[in-house]
C-alpha cells in the first residue's frame, strides 16, 4: 500500500484505493458498450468477429495499463467510435481497400502520431485546423453513426428513388430497437451510470424473450482465437494519394479526439496546474502506442474515452482508475458468448442483415457527438459554410474522408476569396492541396 500511495500519489490527489477502484468500475460500465459494438462494426469489413472481440479487450487493457502506469491519468482507452466506422464503412467498404491494408494505415498513423508527439509539429498541426471544422467533423461523424444505427435498427431501409424511407415500424426488430433507445435515454436522463450498456442488455433480454432465446450462446468461455487478425496488417503498396489521405484523416481524428478528451477530463480531474497539463506528453504517447498496439492485434484506432469523465465524477483521480478499467477489459475476455448473443443478427425480407440490440447504442452515441455543433459560429459565413459542408457530406456521401476533405478545401477557398487569407495557415494550405490533389488524381 505504501508503494501504491507513493507511485500514484494518492494523498496528493486526495483519493484512496477504494475510490479509485470505484471510479474505474464506473468508467468501465459507461464505455463497455464498445465490446459489443466493435465486433459488429469491423465484422462489416469482413473481419472475424470473435478475433475482433479478443483484440478489442486486449488492446483496451494494454492501453489502460500504459495510461495508468506511465501517465498516471484516470483516463481509460479503447477503440474509438467514429474511427472504427471510418475504418469499416469508408476505407474498406466504400474505397475498396482490404481490412489488412486498413490495419496497416492505422499502424502508420499511430507511428506518425508518436513522432509528432515527440516534436512541436503536433501543436502546430492542431492549431492550424480551425475550430469550426473540428466541431463539424465531430458532429458529422455523429450523424454518420446515427444513420448507420437507424439502418441497423430497421427504422430506415433502402429505397433507391428517395435514398431511404421509414421501415416497418410495427415489426419486432424495430420495436426492440425503439424500446432499447427509450430505455437508454431514460437512464441517461436519470444520471444512471452505464445507461448505454444497460439499454443494450434490456433490448437483448426482450429480443430473446420474444424470439424464444433461439440465439442465446451462453455466458462464459475461453477467449476466441485472435489468429485471423494478429499481425495481419498489410504495409505494401500504400504510397499513393488515397493512402496518404486516409492516414491524415486517421491522424486528425485521433489527435482531435485525444485532445478533446484530455482537456475535458483533465479540467474535471484537476490535472491542469498553472494553466498547463501535467504529464500531457506522456498521455499523448500512451495514445499513440495504444493505436499501434491495437493495429498489431487486429482492431481500429485505440484512444482516450470521454466516458472517463464518469469515473472522475465518482472520485477517480489517478492512474489506478485506468488500471481498474484495464483489468475489467481482461475479465471481459471470458464473456465472448454473452457478447455474441447480444450482437443478435436478424434478416429482413429484403435479405439485409440488421442488429436491433446494438443499434440503439449507435443512435445514442451519435446524439451525444452532435453536442459540438453549438460551438460553430453560424453567423460567420466563411466558417459556417465549410462546417456545414463537412457536417452534411460525411453522412450523405457515407464517407467520412470526403466530408473532411471538402471541409478543408472549401475553408481555404472561401477565406481566400473573401480576403481573409491571414486566417489560413501554411499547414492548412498544404493539407487542402493534398486533399484536392487526391480528387484530381482520381478524375485523371
Amino acid at each position: 500500500m505504501n508503494f501504491i500511495n507513493k507511485f500514484f500519489k494518492l494523498k496528493e490527489f486526495s483519493t484512496d484505493l477504494k475510490t479509485e477502484i470505484t471510479g474505474g468500475l464506473t468508467t468501465f460500465l459507461t464505455m463497455s458498450y464498445i465490446i459489443f459494438v466493435q465486433p459488429q462494426v469491423l465484422g462489416a469489413a469482413g473481419m472475424d468477429k470473435g478475433a475482433v472481440f479478443t483484440a478489442t479487450c486486449l488492446s483496451s487493457a494494454i492501453a489502460c495499463f500504459i495510461m495508468g502506469i506511465y501517465a498516471n491519468y484516470p483516463i481509460a482507452q479503447a477503440p474509438l467510435i467514429g474511427e472504427n466506422f471510418f475504418f469499416a464503412y469508408t476505407v474498406v467498404l466504400a474505397m475498396g481497400l482490404t481490412w489488412q491494408k486498413a490495419l496497416g494505415l492505422v499502424f502508420i498513423s499511430g507511428i506518425v502520431f508518436l513522432l509528432l508527439t515527440m516534436t512541436k509539429i503536433r501543436e502546430k498541426l492542431i492549431d492550424s485546423v480551425p475550430d469550426c471544422l473540428k466541431f463539424a467533423i465531430a458532429s458529422g461523424i455523429g450523424l454518420f453513426i446515427t444513420l448507420i444505427g437507424l439502418k441497423e435498427s430497421g427504422l430506415i431501409v433502402a429505397n433507391p428513388p428517395t435514398f431511404v424511407k421509414l421501415g416497418d415500424i410495427s415489426s419486432i426488430p424495430v420495436l426492440i430497437s425503439s424500446a432499447g433507445l427509450i430505455v437508454t435515454a431514460t437512464l441517461f436522463a436519470r444520471n444512471i451510470k452505464g445507461g448505454i450498456l444497460f439499454g443494450m442488455l434490456f433490448s437483448a433480454i426482450i429480443a430473446y424473450i420474444i424470439m424464444g432465446f433461439s440465439g442465446f450462446s451462453g455466458i462464459f468461455s475461453l477467449p476466441p482465437s485472435m489468429s485471423s487478425t494478429f499481425l495481419k496488417l498489410d504495409l505494401t503498396g500504400i504510397l499513393n494519394w488515397d493512402s496518404i489521405s486516409i492516414i491524415l484523416i486517421f491522424l486528425f481524428m485521433s489527435i482531435f479526439d485525444t485532445l478533446g478528451t484530455l482537456v475535458g477530463v483533465g479540467i474535471q480531474a484537476g490535472l491542469i496546474k498553472n494553466g498547463k497539463f501535467e504529464r500531457i506528453s506522456k498521455a499523448l504517447v500512451s495514445d499513440a502506442v495504444a493505436t499501434t498496439c491495437g493495429s498489431l492485434l487486429g482492431t481500429s484506432t485505440v484512444s482516450s474515452y470521454i466516458e472517463s469523465s464518469t469515473g472522475v465524477a465518482n472520485g477517480g483521480r489517478t492512474g489506478l482508475t485506468a488500471i481498474t478499467v484495464g483489468f475489467l477489459f481482461l475479465l471481459s475476455l471470458f464473456f465472448a458468448p454473452l457478447v455474441s448473443s447480444v450482437n443478435l443478427q436478424i434478416s429482413l425480407p429484403d435479405k439485409s442483415i440488421i442488429h436491433p440490440v446494438t443499434a440503439p447504442a449507435l443512435i445514442f452515441v451519435g446524439a451525444l457527438m452532435m453536442s459540438t455543433i453549438k460551438h460553430i459560429k453560424w453567423e460567420e459565413w466563411t466558417d459556417s459554410i465549410p462546417a456545414f459542408l463537412t457536417l452534411v457530406l460525411i453522412p450523405f456521401t457515407f464517407n467520412i474522408a470526403d466530408g473532411i476533405a471538402f471541409g478543408f478545401i472549401s475553408f481555404v477557398l472561401l477565406k481566400t476569396l473573401s480576403g481573409k487569407t491571414k486566417e489560413v495557415s501554411l499547414i492548412l494550405w498544404i493539407l487542402a492541396l493534398l486533399f484536392l490533389s487526391r480528387y484530381i488524381f482520381l478524375v485523371s
